[in-house]
């Protein structure tokens, strides 16, 4: 008996790690897990949102963030098992659903209001 429970637990997909719905221009904390040869180790990377792709497993968005006063990009899958936590920080007002203008402007013309409630 004990051996089929095993071997169901093998063959079920795991359950999808329930994250806030987010969209671009808000601005997120991804706790990513890293290896480092045989360690491991949880980064935060704080950005904002700047697109959401794919759809189903295959979605995927894009979190911009200034480091030393250079523009830095990851692209994170929304399903990839190496994210531990995704949290919002703040719901940014934007009208696009791809902000790819940020990448122009800096300093305070690159800041997105924040959304009311």
């Amino acid at each position: 008996m004990n051996l089929i429970k095993v071997a169901e637990q093998a063959f079920t997909t795991p359950k999808e790690q329930e994250f806030p719905r987010f969209k671009s221009g808000d601005t997120v904390t991804v706790a990513y897990r890293i290896k480092e040869g045989n360690k491991e180790r949880i980064q935060q990377y704080r950005g904002v949102v700047i697109k959401i792709a794919g759809h189903g497993d295959q979605k995927r968005f894009t979190v911009r963030k200034m480091s030393d006063n250079v523009g830095v990009e990851r692209i994170f899958p929304v399903n990839s098992p190496f994210i531990n936590s995704i949290i919002l920080n703040k719901s940014g007002k934007v009208r696009r659903a791809k902000l790819y203008y940020l990448r122009k402007l800096t300093g305070k013309k690159a800041r997105i209001k924040e959304k009311r409630i």
